[in-house]
């Protein structure tokens, strides 16, 4: 592992490195399973989805670059390709023959949910560890997935 001058103890930084890039392989699968919504959904509010599943993505990918950063700011590496992501990530595979606007927005809840489930047991589990700013990373992830889970669970009421 690179040296670095970050004062937290080398198994903590190991351990948030490895917390980091698990969720950051979730974190790739998400914004590539809302991506493959946005371009395949249909039907009467076809542009309501369309649009909300771009924003989603784009704040998706906003975090993902977050979480990558601070695994190289502990002095490890960021796991971030696509093959990393398909070995690891714990979300389900995102159906590729859906295109019904209700029939994917329940894809998309399902995963926003089970990502959202990953961050507060990251928050947790950084916590527990020492180290806070991972803690405080993930404590906004988390408030931003459960906001998007409610725009996308309104679409389903």
């Amino acid at each position: 592992m690179p040296t670095t001058r970050n004062d937290l103890p080398d198994n903590t930084r190991k351990a948030m490195i490895a917390l980091l890039n698990a969720r950051l392989a979730d974190a790739v699968d998400l914004r590539l399973s809302i991506k493959e919504a946005h371009w395949n959904v249909k039907g009467p509010t076809f542009i309501a989805l369309h649009e909300l599943f771009d924003q989603i993505q784009a704040r998706v990918d906003t975090f993902t670059d977050d979480i990558a950063e601070r695994a190289v700011a502990l002095a490890g590496f960021a796991e971030g390709t696509l093959q990393s992501a398909a070995k690891s990530t714990n979300l389900p595979a995102f159906p590729t023959n859906l295109s019904a606007g209700t029939e994917v927005t329940k894809a998309v809840a399902d995963r926003l949910a089970a990502f959202g489930k990953l961050a507060r047991a990251a928050i947790d589990t950084a916590d527990e560890a020492g180290d806070k700013d991972t803690a405080d990373l993930f404590t906004g992830v988390s408030r931003q997935i459960d906001k998007d889970l409610w725009f996308v669970e309104a679409h389903l009421q």
